[in-house]
């Protein structure tokens, strides 16, 4: 998982190749977008909606679930983003897709969804396959932003602040191994919790999955400032085996800030201590795969430190398995 994490920036350099080469149609009369995926393969859809909800005219709802909005029809721009292309839940949603004649769009490596891809002439960008989907993210992010901007939801500029985060996560990766490092020395065998000012859950949603999988321990996430108003109620009891982390960019709002000034010494006098972590770069882009990358270091220290392997998922593995005999 360390060398995939490493090569991170090779990774976003393919993928902006393999969409430079991808052909995308037109849509027509796109009212809504629906983006559905699950795990590594669905957390482009929530980063993705983030960095254009301030610019795009129609609405974007995130999908991961065995079943779509009621909303969805021929006017919805559906897109599947399945690594394997073999997921179950999104295959049923992509099913109903296909039912309620939304205009599909496919990211996937193969299976299932690269087949309906190919039968029913459906848009689809195939990208490598054969490792875990959450080191993949590059692949699906970047594809998605091809789609976005193909069909005239987004803007080409997000591709030249591509190329600036991966000169920037470049320049930084050795600063961003150490701060890892010592961050990881401070989470290990210890409770997280995650909260952002309300800029980059998609972020944040993302670091708690890889302390899931890669760390291989349990930890939740809030944001700023919907936990100001039921959460920050439950920081009343000391409890050492907390430890939270803070994820911070340049575009966090000042009222926000103000927020979160108040409520850092509630967190520190209640925990074993807070982690702020800032985001580098200019643009959203930027700064949210430099928060992806600290992130990915941050789980594989942790896992490392544990002495536990990053990669295996027995329990995935052993829940599809009981899955696949019903």
């Amino acid at each position: 998982m360390k060398a995939l994490v490493q090569n991170f920036t090779t990774q976003l350099t393919e993928a902006k190749t393999i969409a430079d080469k991808a052909i995308i149609s037109s849509s027509q009369n796109i009212q809504n977008i629906v983006i559905t995926g699950l795990g590594g393969s669905g957390i482009g859809g929530t980063i993705i909606s983030e960095l254009i909800s301030d610019s795009c005219a129609v609405p974007i709802t995130i999908n991961k679930d065995y079943f779509l909005p009621a909303f969805v029809n021929s006017n919805t721009l559906l897109i599947v983003s399945s690594y394997s292309g073999n997921t179950e839940e999104t295959l049923s949603a992509m099913q109903q897709a296909i039912s309620k004649k939304a205009q599909i769009a496919c990211i996937t490596s193969g299976g299932k969804v690269l087949e309906l891809a190919k039968q029913h002439q459906f848009d689809f960008i195939e990208i490598p396959g054969g490792n875990p989907p959450r080191s993949c993210i590059g692949y699906s992010l970047v594809q998605l932003i091809k789609i976005l901007v193909a069909k005239g939801f987004a803007d080409k500029k997000l591709f030249t602040d591509l190329e600036n985060a991966i000169a920037l996560l470049d320049k930084e990766l050795i600063a961003i191994k150490t701060e890892a490092q010592k961050i990881a020395g401070k989470l290990v065998n210890k409770i997280c919790v995650i909260y952002t000012l309300g800029t980059c859950e998609g972020a944040v949603v993302r670091f708690r999955q890889q302390i899931n999988e890669n760390s291989k321990m349990l930890c939740w996430h809030h944001v700023f400032p919907e936990m100001n108003h039921n959460e920050l109620v439950g920081w009343t009891t000391k409890n050492d085996n907390l430890v939270v982390v803070t994820f911070h960019t340049s575009f966090d709002y000042a009222r926000t800030k103000k927020r979160y000034d108040v409520c850092k010494p509630i967190f520190e006098k209640y925990s074993a201590g807070v982690i702020d972590i800032n985001a580098k770069g200019e643009s959203k882009l930027e700064q949210f795969l430099y928060l992806i990358n600290i992130g990915d270091w941050i789980s594989c220290y942790v896992a490392e430190l544990r002495g536990i392997d990053p990669v295996e998922v027995n329990v995935i593995d052993h829940l599809k398995s009981e899955l696949a005999k019903f």
